[in-house]
Parts: C-alpha cells; sequence; structure tokens
C-alpha cells in the first residue's frame, strides 16, 4: 500500500483539470478498465498530457490490486 493510500490524502495527477488519484480509482470502481475508459469519463490527459503516464501508473497498479488471479494476470470481469 502507498503512502498516499494509507494517510487517504489525494494526489493531484492532472493538474489542469484538478483530477487526483481517488478520481482516477473511483472511475474503475465504476468500470473503467484503461486509461482510455477513465479519460472517457474524466478529463485527464486532455490538456498538456504530461500527466498521462502518471495516470496509466495508477490504473494499473489499482486493476492489480483489485483483479489479480494466481499467475498475477488480471482475470476479466463480466460486463454488467
Amino acid at each position: 500500500m502507498s503512502i498516499i493510500e494509507s494517510t487517504g490524502a489525494s494526489m493531484y495527477v492532472c493538474v489542469c483539470h484538478a483530477v487526483t488519484d481517488k478520481d482516477i480509482r473511483k472511475a474503475v470502481d465504476r468500470g473503467a478498465c484503461s486509461l482510455f475508459d477513465v479519460q472517457n469519463e474524466l478529463p485527464v490527459g486532455s490538456c498538456c498530457g504530461r500527466c498521462e503516464d502518471t495516470a496509466q501508473s495508477v490504473v494499473d497498479e489499482y486493476l492489480s490490486k483489485r483483479r489479480p488471479d494466481t499467475s498475477g494476470q488480471l482475470v476479466a470481469q463480466p460486463a454488467l
């Protein structure tokens, strides 16, 4: 668990649009499975683009913690 997650604090990922790591994780909780999906919901990366690598890392890390299988690969979740 990262320091940010353990303290409950938010980190701004996209300063241009004030999108935090918590906003990105909430988008994943609502069904986003990729940065593209998150970007359909949030304006992250739509201005200068400097945040895309960090946003991608947040998505990847959160998905890996939420849906790992025994081999460490992501398990496809059925669409609701």
